[in-house]
C-alpha cells in the first residue's frame, strides 16, 4: 500500500473517487453511532447495578460508625467514605472531602469560590484581580478548558509531551504572578492516555509561582483504570506538594464515575487539611450535606482498594477488546498510508488521533455526515482551537464491539477522503 503523500497526482484521483463509492454506500445505510464522551457502555452498568442497588434493604445497612446516613450531617462526607478514597488516592483520610457524583461539579465549586472570596492564601477575591491566567495542557479537557473560558480568565496553552505538560514552559509561566493555576489529569491523560513521569511529579510540586494562590487542579480521574496489563502505582501529589513546601497548592479531584455508575456515583477531593477547612466552611453555606446514602451504598460495594482493582479488571475485560478494535483497525487501514499518528495508550477512555495537520474538522464533518458522532474537532485545545486542526479525540468505550468497528471503519474513510483532499485531487 502507497502511502499517501508518495502517491503522484494520477494515482491519488483513482484512490479519492474509489473512497468516493464506500462512502457513498455507507451513506445509505443511515448509520447513527457515537464515539463522543466516555461513556461507559451498557455491559459495564449492567456489572454494577446488579450489585450495588440491593445493598441496603436492612436498618443496620443505614448506619457507618454510629451515623445514620439518612439524615444531615457530616458535611465533609462519611468518615468510611473518607477512608476509601484516601486508600486509593494514597493520601490521608483527614484529606479528603466527599462530594455527590461529579467531580466536574467539585471542580466548578473551587474555582467559583476562588472567583467570588479567593483561596487559603489569596490577596483578594479573582473577581478582583484584573486579568486571571490558567494553563491548560493541550491536548487537553475539554470540560476543564469550558470552566475556566466561563469566568473569563485567559487559558495559556502549555504542549504536552510523552511524559506529561511540558514543564519548561509551565516554569516559565508560573514566573506572571497574574498565573493562577493549571489543569491536570495525570494519570491516562485525556485524551493522550499520558502517564506523568515521577520527574514531572517532583518538577509540578516543587513550583514556586509568583502568585501565592497558584493552585494545582489534579484531576486524577483514571487513577485505578487500567484496561491492559497490571495497576499502575502513581505518586502522592499531596505529599509531593508538603514535602517541597506547599502543602497547600494542590487540590486533587477523583470520583467513582467510571467505577461505578457515572450518574449514581461519588466524588472527592484532597487537599491540605488547611485547605479542606477553608473550603468546607464556604462549602457549608451552600450545602448542609452530600448524599451520604450513596456514600455509604458505595462503602459497602467497593469496600477497599483492593476489592476495587478486581471490580477494575471486570471493566478492563469489556474495555479492552473495545479499544484493540480502534487500535487494529487504524495500524491496518491508516498506518500504512502516513496520513495520521495516535497514541497507545493502557488506561483511561481514549484514544488521541492526530490527523494530518488542517484536516482534522473536515475529517469530523465527513463522520457526521455518514452519521458518526465524534467530539468536536479542537475540543482538546482552550477556547476549541486546535493551531494545527489535526487532533481527533476518540472514546470507544460507549458503542458495542460490532457497532464501534462499523463507526471505525466510517472514520478511516473520512480520514483518507480528508487527507487526499489536503494533498490535492
Amino acid at each position: 500500500m502507497t502511502a499517501y503523500p508518495q502517491m503522484t497526482a494520477e494515482e491519488r484521483k483513482a484512490e479519492y473517487a474509489r473512497l468516493q463509492k464506500e462512502f457513498d454506500a455507507i451513506k445509505a445505510q443511515n448509520l447513527s453511532l457515537n464515539m463522543a464522551r466516555g461513556k461507559p457502555g451498557k455491559a459495564q452498568l449492567d456489572m454494577v447495578s446488579d450489585v450495588i442497588f440491593n445493598l441496603m434493604e436492612k436498618p443496620e445497612d443505614f448506619l457507618s460508625g454510629g451515623i445514620d446516613v439518612r439524615n444531615y450531617g457530616e458535611m465533609s462526607g462519611l468518615p468510611a467514605a473518607k477512608e476509601l478514597f484516601a486508600e486509593i488516592l494514597g493520601c490521608r483520610s483527614e484529606q479528603v472531602f466527599v462530594g455527590g457524583n461529579a467531580s466536574l461539579q467539585l471542580m466548578y465549586d473551587t474555582i467559583s469560590k476562588a472567583y467570588t472570596h479567593g483561596l487559603l492564601h489569596s490577596p483578594r477575591p479573582w473577581c478582583r484581580e484584573e486579568t486571571i491566567k490558567w494553563l491548560c495542557p493541550a491536548p487537553g479537557y475539554d470540560r476543564h478548558f469550558m470552566i475556566t473560558e466561563s469566568f473569563g480568565f485567559e487559558m495559556i496553552t502549555i504542549p504536552m509531551t510523552s511524559t506529561g505538560p511540558d514543564m519548561d514552559a509551565v516554569e516559565e509561566a508560573v514566573k506572571d504572578p497574574a498565573v493562577k493555576g493549571i489543569w491536570c489529569v495525570p494519570k491516562y491523560s485525556n485524551p493522550d492516555g499520558v502517564i506523568y513521569s515521577d520527574e514531572t511529579v517532583r518538577r509540578m510540586a516543587a513550583l514556586k509561582p509568583a502568585a501565592p494562590d497558584f493552585t494545582i487542579m489534579w484531576d486524577n480521574a483514571y487513577c485505578v483504570h487500567e484496561f491492559e496489563g497490571e495497576y499502575v502505582e502513581f505518586p502522592d501529589i499531596l505529599q509531593a506538594c508538603a514535602d517541597a513546601g506547599s502543602p497547600d497548592m494542590v487540590i486533587e479531584f477523583a470520583s467513582t464515575s467510571k467505577i461505578t455508575l457515572p450518574g449514581a456515583g461519588v466524588s472527592c477531593f484532597a487537599s491540605s487539611v488547611e485547605n479542606l477547612r477553608y473550603l468546607e466552611k464556604l462549602l457549608t453555606v451552600q450545602i448542609i450535606s452530600f448524599d451520604k446514602v450513596n456514600q455509604q451504598r458505595h462503602v459497602l460495594y467497593l469496600q477497599n482498594k483492593a476489592h476495587t482493582l478486581e471490580l477494575m479488571k471486570k471493566h478492563a475485560a469489556i474495555l479492552g477488546p473495545k479499544f484493540h478494535a480502534v487500535l487494529d483497525a487504524l495500524d491496518r487501514e491508516i498506518a500504512p498510508l502516513d496520513i495520521a499518528r495516535w497514541e497507545r495508550p493502557k488506561g483511561g477512555y481514549f484514544i488521541s488521533l492526530n490527523a494530518m495537520p488542517g484536516t482534522a474538522k473536515r475529517t469530523w464533518a465527513l463522520c457526521k455526515e455518514l452519521g458518526v458522532t465524534l467530539t468536536g474537532a479542537g475540543a482538546t485545545f482552550p477556547y476549541g482551537k486546535d493551531p494545527q486542526d489535526s487532533n481527533l479525540r476518540i472514546a470507544p468505550s460507549l458503542p458495542p464491539v460490532e457497532e464501534l468497528e462499523k463507526a471505525i471503519e466510517v472514520l478511516c474513510v473520512c480520514l483518507k477522503m480528508a487527507a487526499l483532499e489536503k494533498l490535492g485531487v
